[in-house]
């Protein structure tokens, strides 16, 4: 297995051009009306909030943590112990525990609920909090005593919880892990415990989830990937340390859902039932690509059939993108929703392992810690939860508005010196109301632009594209078929 699946590609390292892409990331953010700089008085609570931490009683630093992150990142809100129980597991997840900072109501409160969620844009972040807390007194920096909310998973032989538990404790993590290195240590053998049990549990979860019927689309990510004045876009599919990693993350919002749906309180991560209109036009689109889609054969299993190495399953892949459209928040308080699901998941899920960069994972933890202390939950929890749903809505429409902003801006700065030039590409998407129009990826320039034909785009198909406008001023990038 390699070390690391991503490919580099041609990058843009001239200081001018990078230094107009910083510009155009400078008045993307005076358009959404973002900033990575927080107002003197939010910066200064933050300050004092820090320095003074509330510190809960209960000591859990004999445990040995672990973070498993992106290498450059600094803002840590998971850290991972396992070990064996019986035939079983225990997980213990320790989550950085922003109610030791941050009061309802003070100015890093009222700064967060404005701002929803840290958005993510090259190497131009816009944190949810200031970095005071969340890339250092609140981040579970290893070596550093740290608030938590330790979650307490009891997992069976077969990967399935089977009993959770959150409280509030001091924990330390023993080591910062990318997942490259994480990869890299299960590969070679020099792998300790917790990420040789963590292989186990993410194993044993991912074949859970396809016997549930879970859906996760195998569609590698458009990255862009700095080092120092080099810029390069690329296509990276995920390690499998990360895939593991994030059943972990999936194990506890299963966990924190079940403590909410029981005790008819909370903040559920919905995403409804696909239309069966749509998944009719789904085995069109699979008769039209040549693949086969036995009717016996449903939506999850044929999804995880597809290799997005192949053009015609790339496009299969991005055209079942739109039964994952319409996710959201519900709040709840007496009644368990009508619709509590999150379709893809195939459960009842939440969000609780990311506070440090979402408003919503604060409130769900708060709630699910009340319930298992068997205490009520806190009112400034209760008053905020039904206002959270549009605000999850806004900052997450405004996250994805961020980022696409600035990979169409990476893109017209990687491509505005070879307007006229031809190159390899794969058409993945065509417009329903005009398919002369449609996209198309090239892997070799890690781009995914929109393309023109004369005739109808052949989709799913291999095809040679020249670059007619590529616009650093405006963002836009314009292919036509060749």
């Amino acid at each position: 297995m390699p070390s690391s699946p991503v490919v580099h590609i041609k990058a843009v390292d001239d200081e001018a051009v990078v230094a107009i892409l910083r510009e155009g990331i400078e008045r993307i953010q005076a358009e959404l009306d973002v900033s990575p700089d927080f107002p003197p008085e939010v910066e200064a609570a933050a300050a004092a909030a820090a320095a003074a931490p509330r510190m809960p009683d209960l000591d859990r630093t004999d445990l040995a943590f672990v973070t498993i992150d992106p290498e450059t990142a600094m803002d840590l809100d998971q850290a991972l112990h396992i070990e064996r129980s019986g035939d079983g597991y225990v997980v213990h997840y320790a989550i950085a525990d922003l109610a030791a900072f941050v009061t309802a109501g003070d100015p890093v409160d009222l700064e967060s609920h404005r701002r929803g969620e840290t958005l993510y844009g090259a190497d131009s972040k816009v944190p949810l909090h200031p970095k005071v807390i969340s890339e250092d007194a609140g981040s579970l920096v290893a070596g550093e005593v740290r608030p938590a909310l330790l979650w307490t998973i009891q997992v069976d032989e077969t990967g399935e919880g089977t009993d959770v538990h959150v409280e509030r404790a001091r924990v330390r993590s023993t080591a910062k892990l990318s997942y490259e290195d994480a990869q890299r240590q299960v590969d070679d053998g020099t792998a300790g415990e917790v990420l040789q049990l963590l292989q186990e549990i993410g194993e044993l979860r991912i074949a859970r989830d396809a016997v549930r019927g879970g859906v996760s689309l195998p569609l590698p990510e458009q990255e862009i990937d700095i080092h120092g004045d080099r810029w390069n876009l690329e296509f990276r599919s995920m390690l499998p340390v990360e895939l593991w990693n994030a059943q972990i993350s999936l194990l506890t919002g299963f966990g924190a859902a079940t403590l909410m749906v029981y005790g008819r309180v909370g903040l559920l991560r919905t995403l409804p039932p696909p239309d069966p209109r749509d998944v009719q036009r789904l085995h069109r689109t699979a008769r039209a690509l040549g693949i086969e889609w036995p009717a016996e054969i449903l939506y999850p299993d044929f999804i995880r059939s597809l290799d997005p190495s192949r053009p015609e399953h790339a496009a299969m892949v991005v055209a079942s993108a739109r039964l994952l459209r319409g996710s959201g928040y519900v709040a709840f308080d007496g009644e368990v929703p009508a619709e509590p699901l999150h379709s893809a998941l195939a459960s009842e899920y939440a969000h609780v392992t990311a506070p440090l960069r979402r408003l919503a994972d604060r409130y769900a933890a708060e709630v699910c810690v009340a319930l298992c202390a068997g205490e009520p939950v806190p009112a400034w929890v209760l008053e905020a939860l039904p206002t959270l749903p549009k605000t999850m809505q806004r900052s997450g429409q405004r996250a994805k508005g961020y980022e696409r902003a600035v990979l169409d801006l990476v893109e017209a700065g990687l491509l505005a010196a070879r307007v006229g030039e031809e190159f390899d590409g794969v058409v993945v998407s065509t417009d329903q109301k005009d398919p002369r129009r449609g996209v198309v990826v090239l892997k070799a320039l890690g781009v995914e632009a929109p393309v023109v034909g004369d005739e109808d785009l052949p989709l799913g198909t291999d095809v040679q594209v020249r670059l007619e406008e590529a616009d650093v001023t405006t963002r836009k990038v314009e292919l036509r078929l060749v």
